[in-house]
């Protein structure tokens, strides 16, 4: 068998492990994610079986796979935008802010709308509500039906009026 023909092979596999997963099969998608990986390694299976991975809550298993994927194709954006939203996850915010800026620089990514909500997260989870906020918004820029990203525009958007509308500490 010659290499293209494994790696379509490889990546027919990955379609069959995606519909498992997206059905909440888990075990399976991650079998199947492997088995392409034996077959041919290519940057989406890696970075879909540390997706997998993470429902599983195995997040530094995770962001190795992503770390192969990058290996694999340092252009694949998904792999660092998954990196820092495993970061997120740990609650390590300073960990993500760089792999997600490089997520956007990546040039095979359709979806920079993660990337920015990402960011948006990190940024409010250091309390940084300006950079949040024009992440959230540059996120629904890129999908204006991003639900999460126009709830997290509101929420930001409350925050900071909340916080100028403080009175003043002391004083009183």
């Amino acid at each position: 068998m010659s290499n293209q023909e494994k790696k379509q092979e490889a990546m027919e596999l990955v379609g069959k492990a995606y519909q498992h997963h997206m059905r909440g099969e888990i075990e399976r998608a991650i079998e199947l994610y492997t088995q392409s990986l034996e077959l041919f390694a290519t940057p989406e299976a890696f970075t879909y079986r540390g997706w997998a991975s993470s429902y599983r809550r195995e997040f530094q298993a995770a962001i190795e796979d992503c770390h192969r994927a990058i290996d694999l194709d340092p252009e694949f954006g998904p792999a660092y935008n998954d990196i820092g939203a495993y970061y997120l996850e740990l609650g390590l915010e300073e960990d993500a802010v760089p792999w997600l800026h490089m997520a956007l620089k990546a040039h095979r990514y359709e979806s920079y709308c993660y990337p920015h909500f990402n960011l948006g997260r990190a940024f409010e989870g250091l309390d940084r509500l300006d950079p949040a906020l024009e992440h959230y918004l540059k996120a629904l820029q890129e999908n204006p039906g991003y639900a999460l990203a126009a709830k997290a525009v509101e929420r930001v958007r409350e925050k900071r009026s909340l916080r100028e509308n403080a009175s003043p500490a002391g004083g009183r």
